[in-house]
């Protein structure tokens, strides 16, 4: 069992907090959908952050939520070196709302695509961990996922792990610009939100995104497969929480089949 190491920083440790302040949360998105999402795009820093702009994605998911079971979670690993993915050891993350099981058929196959299976990137890591909450509220007891860590990898072996593996959701989880005034930084994302758009690996660099590597193989996974990504939120840390001077860009994003 992976016990959560950003509860009571990060989002409420009590449970009954937590429960409600995602609900606010997703009962305050405006994110809307036509067509049933592959993918989202969201952010991870604490809920007081970015949490209104992650709920943009994953209030855009209600219409589907009685049809998603197994969640890919693809984001960085912060603290621990990593090249290539690793998905997580565990048998199931735990976090204030309750059990998550990992889908051990799932994590099979990833490693049979070449992902490692370690824990060691996932010990004291926050990016995938603030998903969950969100997919708990959403999704209920039936959820499973498999976290995987994303270090140096090509985007190629990443998209192939991430169009090639049988779930019902893959969440991929980066921040944007870090600590840029509100101006350099609305201007940075803009940039990096206009290429994500367009499917644009090679224009997202570490420098525009701390999940460069997830984001990249999940945008050319979209251009490989077809898939359009719709913009759904774009704001900083100076727009939900009022500090212009030094902020963080967050984005959601959805990559949805083409009509």
């Amino acid at each position: 069992m992976r016990e959560p190491v950003v509860a009571g920083s990060f989002y409420p440790a009590d449970p009954d907090a937590l429960r409600d302040l995602v609900d606010r949360l997703l009962g305050g998105s405006n994110g809307r959908l036509e067509v049933r999402p592959w993918a989202i795009v969201v952010p991870h820093a604490g809920y007081r952050y970015s949490g209104p702009v992650a709920a943009s994605a994953y209030g855009a998911l209600r219409p589907w939520a009685d049809r998603i079971r197994t969640v890919l979670l693809a984001g960085p690993a912060h603290f621990v070196p990593l090249r290539g993915c690793a998905a997580t050891a565990a048998r199931a993350w735990h976090t204030p709302l309750g059990e998550v099981p990992i889908d051990d058929a799932l994590r099979d196959a990833l490693a049979g695509a070449g992902c490692s299976v370690d824990e060691g990137p996932h010990e004291p890591e926050h990016s995938l961990e603030v998903q969950l909450p969100f997919l708990q509220r959403l999704v209920g007891d039936r959820l499973r996922v498999v976290p995987v860590a994303v270090g140096r990898s090509s985007d190629g072996s990443v998209a192939g792990l991430l169009a090639h593996a049988s779930v019902d959701l893959v969440v991929v989880s980066t921040d944007l610009s870090h600590y840029l005034d509100i101006h350099a930084a609305r201007a940075a994302d803009r940039r990096t939100a206009d290429a994500i758009v367009r499917r644009d690996a090679e224009a997202v660099g570490p420098d525009d995104a701390c999940g460069a590597y997830a984001l990249r193989g999940a945008l050319t996974a979209a251009r490989m497969t077809e898939r359009s990504i719709v913009e759904l939120d774009l704001r900083t840390s100076g727009d939900t929480v009022g500090d212009p001077d030094r902020v963080v860009g967050y984005g959601a994003f959805a990559l949805v089949d083409r009509p």
